[in-house]
């Protein structure tokens, strides 16, 4: 019976066309097919963290730039604070969502794009982690033969820097599935010029263990030119800690700022 009852509340809201949620205070019209995580987002009981983080840096006059924005939970949150977002999600399956919630919600200050932010203009393959494209762990690094896998364009961040002419990014979160450790490397000039606080997730235990901290180092290594790195409690930590077992092991997140 409470299945029946939950689809046929499904059916309500597609047929309404969006799902009412209020999510860290701003209320918003969300895609009806993914109600089960709107649900939990408005109950704060998806990255409650996160939110604080952006309600606190975040201000009118920011620009706010988000690399692997799935479905936009964090997109349109920010947006409704912040003069500007620019946002990409390679994902075409996660796109469409994102696509319709921005839309949903009249946000005229956000830009979006099915891309993939990398080291290189390219071709590549794209797979979800956990099997289903548009789950939120689709990954450039993964080749899950039971994923669907995907072809998805991928440009580098010098690229895109000089066709946008976007200037000074005042807040940049990453959380693209391990791609960061061939995006990281490769912001440093922009980061060394601009400094914007960036919100970085790894996700070190996607990656062959043999290679684990290596890849770490290299992101200390762009990274150490901001004085204060924060840990997914907002404890300031030395940034080498960046490389010890529990970033290898775990997936965590850092603030780094000046």
């Amino acid at each position: 019976m409470m299945n029946l009852f939950k689809e046929v509340g499904k059916a309500y809201y597609r047929v309404r066309g969006y799902y009412p949620a209020c999510i860290h205070g701003e209320h918003f019209k969300l895609d009806p097919f993914h109600i089960g995580f709107w649900r939990d987002a408005s109950k704060s009981q998806w990255e409650t963290d996160t939110y604080k983080i952006l309600k606190r840096y975040l201000n009118e006059d920011s620009l706010y730039c988000d690399i692997g924005a799935w479905i936009g939970p964090t997109v349109i949150y920010a947006a409704k604070i912040c003069k500007q977002v620019v946002c990409f999600e390679p994902d075409p399956f996660a796109y469409k969502y994102l696509r319709w919630n921005i839309d949903l919600n009249e946000l005229d200050n956000v830009k979006s794009f099915n891309i993939a932010l990398s080291n290189q203009l390219a071709i590549m393959q794209m797979s979800s982690f956990d099997g289903t494209l548009g789950d939120s762990t689709s990954s450039l690094l993964n080749k899950n033969k039971k994923s669907k896998q995907i072809d998805v364009v991928t440009l580098s961040w010098d690229q895109y820097i000089k066709m946008s002419n976007i200037g000074k990014i005042d807040f940049l979160k990453i959380d693209i599935e391990g791609g960061e450790f061939e995006l990281i490397p490769t912001l440093k000039e922009y980061l060394a010029e601009y400094k914007p606080i960036v919100y970085l997730s790894t996700h070190a235990p996607f990656l062959d263990t043999s290679t684990r901290k290596a890849k770490l180092l290299q992101i200390i290594e762009t990274l150490s030119i901001y004085k204060t790195c924060l840990n997914e409690n907002m404890m300031s930590i030395e940034i080498s800690k960046l490389s010890e077992e529990h970033t290898q092991s775990n997936f965590c997140s850092y603030l780094f700022m000046d």
